[in-house]
């Protein structure tokens, strides 16, 4: 029997498409794999850096997922949403076997969140737990008021993503739209790689309104119509 991710008070869901299946490694395989290895049970921490639409939010979601579909306690925590709260939420995580800590740079300079983080950190190791955590820079450069917090994020590995290039973004792009039942064609991807914002976020974001737009106006995606629907 599995067990399904912990939900914060806050209501924090998954994304349905985060899955470490769906994942394009690119030139991220090895981070990747490590996250991967986590979620299995691995013991070594492992943190991940990188600018906004790395993928660091899809990895540490997919691999909580997995550790819940193999019957483990987890929780995935995106601190921008949490630290509006006391840093009480945290009570009694240290028990997870794996733990998902994303978007550090939220709480940078916040000493009683710095300060319930590294208690967590130094309970979770000693009952046995896993932490996976992510920012948008490296440790040292987080602007962490507490050295201690740094030096925790740095007990395991720790990994730079890099953007994936333009053919990972097309096979993202087309299995996205795949797994929600729609079609799209490559020449369609590569005109959105053309035309349309070049990051992963804008990407996706311009495939949610078309998918939207598909369903309303129950129309394929060709290049005609999303001219129509993205205006470009």
């Amino acid at each position: 029997m599995t067990r399904a991710p912990v939900q914060l008070p806050l209501g924090v869901q998954l994304r349905d498409s985060a899955t470490l299946a769906s994942l394009v490694a690119g030139e991220n395989a090895q981070a990747i794999a490590a996250a991967a290895a986590l979620a299995e049970g691995a013991s070594a921490n492992v943190y991940l850096w990188g600018g906004a639409g790395a993928g660091k939010s899809h990895i540490l979601q997919a691999a909580s997922r997995a550790a819940a579909n193999s019957g483990q306690r987890t929780a995935y925590l995106p601190m921008r949403e949490v630290s509006v709260q006391s840093p009480e939420i945290l009570d009694g995580l240290h028990r997870m076997d794996l733990l998902c800590l994303d978007e550090l740079e939220a709480i940078a300079g916040q000493r009683t969140w710095e300060e319930a983080l590294v208690g967590l950190f130094d309970h979770s190791r000693l009952a046995g737990g896993r932490i996976l955590a992510a920012g948008r820079q490296a440790p040292a450069a987080l602007g962490l008021a507490l050295r201690d917090l740094s030096s925790r994020l740095g007990w395991g590995a720790v990994y730079a993503l890099n953007d994936l290039q333009d053919t990972d973004k097309r096979r993202v792009l087309r299995q996205r739209a795949a797994q929600r039942g729609l079609q799209m064609p490559g020449d369609v991807a590569d005109f959105l790689l053309r035309r349309a914002r070049r990051d992963l976020p804008s990407l996706l974001a311009a495939l949610d309104q078309l998918d939207h737009a598909s369903l309303a106006a129950q129309r394929r995606l060709t290049i005609p119509f999303v001219k129509q629907v993205l205006e470009v």
